[in-house]
């Protein structure tokens, strides 16, 4: 490969790559109303969807303790129904240690995990937990 194919393909890289991630295509989410309007259906890829998600929500997904996780409910987020999962978790601070236990909700829109909410307390009130093995497995 010459010099100058490599260096065009350095500068065309990044505009490719941009052009992938910078568009979700028909990927809804809760700020695009009219995707993710109507009728939700019950998301059965949840723990999968959950894991992917969490994977790339937290710092560092590696030592997660205590995790547990409630099944999908509907509840009203911004004037719609969506199925929302609870978690409770312990995630490993920076500097290796353990802090406070975290809630996160994990909204579903159109059966898939789009987004994870901090502030829960409206939307995981009354949750049942169950245990997650899974987010304490996670791996890089």
């Amino acid at each position: 490969m010459g010099r100058l194919t490599k260096r065009a393909a350095i500068l065309v890289l990044p505009l490719a790559l941009a052009a992938c991630f910078g568009s979700e295509g028909d990927r809804p989410t809760l700020m695009d109303g009219t995707q993710a309007g109507g009728p939700q259906p019950f998301p059965d890829n949840f723990r999968s969807d959950t894991l992917a998600l969490m994977r790339t929500y937290l710092n560092n997904p590696v030592g997660v303790r205590e995790a547990s996780m409630a099944e999908p409910v509907q509840r009203e987020v911004g004037g719609r129904q969506f199925y929302i999962s609870c978690l409770h978790f312990t995630p490993r601070e920076t500097d290796g240690s353990y802090k406070a236990m975290r809630e996160r909700a994990v909204i579903f829109v159109n059966g898939r995990a789009d987004r994870v909410v901090d502030r829960t307390s409206d939307l995981c009130a009354g949750a049942v937990y169950a245990p997650f093995p899974e987010l304490e497995k996670m791996t890089r």
